[in-house]
């Protein structure tokens, strides 16, 4: 049996002041509406969807690996960084990454169910660890070396390479909102479909990207605006979706507002009836939109910084009392100490693993 080594008093100590609100916190929405993760997950969601045996076998991998092995949650390392935000600030603070290997080695230790990279990154030690912990090989990516820099997610691998090196899944990340979406969403939905005919998993970071979107507030974290982008990705069939942790509401509203243009469609109930400004409330609307969980919503722990166990800790109790499938952790991670970052992982694991942390 797996122990946590948080106990619940330590994860309130994390929260501070926001502890008895966060672990409290009854949510808006009834859970009732939802497909929530545990043992089960994989037959009593995916078993009559149209995924074949191969893609079950895959998901399966992934919920049986790590300290959440058979929990329904998912702790995942994501290093595209390198491409990202290009290696010399992703790996600087901590120079053992620049070696690939450092990279897989972090994942295990850290319990983590799998690692997502570049193919790059997976191709340099598939042999040696393509059988010890499930491999996510990131297929586009934003380089930042173009002067002026722009923004646009370009396939640097595809499906077939992928397939090769021993991934049991392919991730892709989607810049919602922008000017080059059409062409992601034609992209990625072919990509996809190919993967699945492999038989690999598809997770998609369904990404906010518009100037429009800053206004008052940074919207690109508004939970309507994250929540569509949510949906948008599990049409193109995404086994689980990663998003930012949402932060705000109504960004609908504010970009109608500041432009003096009609923007999308909205409906008021979202803001009445379906959230309230909790952080547990905007989180559940982003899980609604995963076709109410049957796609899982893993949230991104975010960049580093100060206070990262306990920011770690409160996104992890955020997105499971929302009935969320996890955390995707990846600066906070490996931009300190090795053994640092392991115990991070753990942390952040061991809300998963406290009956404590209830389902809001």
């Amino acid at each position: 049996m797996t122990t946590t080594l948080l106990e619940s008093n330590s994860i309130e100590s994390l929260l501070g002041h926001e502890a008895e609100d966060l672990l409290t916190y009854k949510a808006k929405v009834s859970q009732d509406l939802l497909h929530l993760p545990g043992s089960d997950f994989i037959d009593r969601v995916w078993l009559n969807s149209d995924r074949n045996p191969q893609v079950l076998r895959n998901l399966q991998q992934l919920y049986s690996t790590g300290r959440l092995a058979h929990t329904g949650y998912l702790s995942i390392l994501p290093v595209d960084q390198g491409i990202e935000h290009s290696a010399g600030a992703s790996f600087a603070p901590n120079p053992i990454y620049f070696d690939p290997e450092n990279i897989i080695r972090l994942a295990i230790a850290g319990g983590c169910n799998a690692v997502a990279t570049t193919l790059g990154v997976l191709g340099s030690v598939s042999r040696k660890y393509a059988h010890k912990i499930p491999f996510i090989a990131k297929l586009n990516h934003n380089e930042l070396l173009t002067f002026p820099n722009q923004f646009d997610q370009v396939l640097f691998a595809d499906v077939e390479q992928a397939w090769n090196l021993g991934a049991v899944a392919v991730g892709a990340t989607i810049y919602f909102g922008s000017e080059q979406s059409t062409r992601q969403i034609q992209e990625i939905s072919r990509a996809f479909k190919r993967a699945h005919e492999l038989g690999m998993v598809t997770i998609l970071w369904c990404y906010l990207r518009n100037n429009a979107f800053k206004q008052d507030k940074d919207y690109h974290l508004a939970a309507d605006l994250t929540g569509q982008a949510n949906h948008l990705g599990v049409t193109i069939e995404a086994d689980i979706i990663k998003q930012k942790l949402p932060e705000n509401n109504n960004g609908y509203g504010a970009v109608a507002k500041a432009t003096g243009q009609s923007y999308g469609k909205t409906n008021e109930k979202i803001y009445t009836d379906l959230t309230t400004d909790h952080p547990i409330d905007l989180t559940r609307y982003q899980v609604l939109n995963c076709y109410c969980g049957r796609a899982g919503l893993i949230n991104s722990g975010g960049a580093s910084g100060k206070n990262d166990f306990a920011e770690a800790v409160r996104t992890a109790v955020i997105n499971k009392r929302a009935g969320g499938t996890g955390l995707i952790s990846g600066r906070k991670a490996f931009q300190r100490p090795f053994e640092e970052g392991v115990k991070l992982f753990h942390a952040i694991q061991d809300v998963y693993l406290s009956p404590e942390v209830t389902i809001a």
